[in-house]
């Protein structure tokens, strides 16, 4: 029975090493992370907040999770923006979050699979993403495709879809 257990532990112990080895964590660089959303109007969030493991040779074993204030919701015109806060239930749901399940190569891009949380509503979403690396930064770009009706936001004159443009600068943790 020892001769099992002693490889399994090992096995285990250098599994656990390697994940280190080859993970990197990521952080954002200060406030430069965008997010901005095209529809019927446009507009952004700021203040983009996230834990981000990610090596581009091991997609398989990242890990992403990341937040932003729904009331920090601005489309360049008052009416427009509180109109925006109000769809949101930012009062309510003040926080819009996305948790990857997974991460996987895809021609030359990749794609992170998880839950995105809006309005007290989760669901699955994909974001379609590439990574620049420049050493001890780079820049994650990306879009995920939003259906406002799946998250409970349908108010008059809500769009049946809204494109997200990620742009995250990051640096080396």
């Amino acid at each position: 029975m020892k001769k099992i257990i002693y490889p399994a532990i090992a096995a285990a112990v250098i599994s656990l090493f390697a994940f280190t080895l080859i993970s990197t964590n990521w952080k954002i660089k200060g406030n430069e992370a965008t997010i901005e959303f095209t529809s019927k109007i446009s507009g952004s969030f700021t203040g983009l907040k996230a834990d981000i493991i990610f090596d581009k040779e091991h997609p398989e074993l990242a890990k992403i999770s990341a937040s932003v204030d729904a009331s920090s919701v601005a489309t360049g015109f008052f009416l427009k923006t509180s109109h925006a806060k109000d769809a949101l239930g930012v009062d309510q749901y003040p926080t819009i979050k996305f948790v990857s399940t997974s991460v996987s190569k895809n021609a030359g891009a990749y794609l992170a699979k998880g839950s995105l949380t809006m309005k007290g509503v989760t669901k699955p979403a994909v974001i379609h993403f590439t990574f620049e690396d420049s050493g001890n930064g780079g820049v994650f770009k990306g879009t995920l495709k939003v259906i406002p009706k799946d998250f409970g936001i349908d108010r008059s004159g809500t769009p049946p879809e809204v494109m997200v443009k990620l742009t995250v600068p990051v640096t080396k943790s």
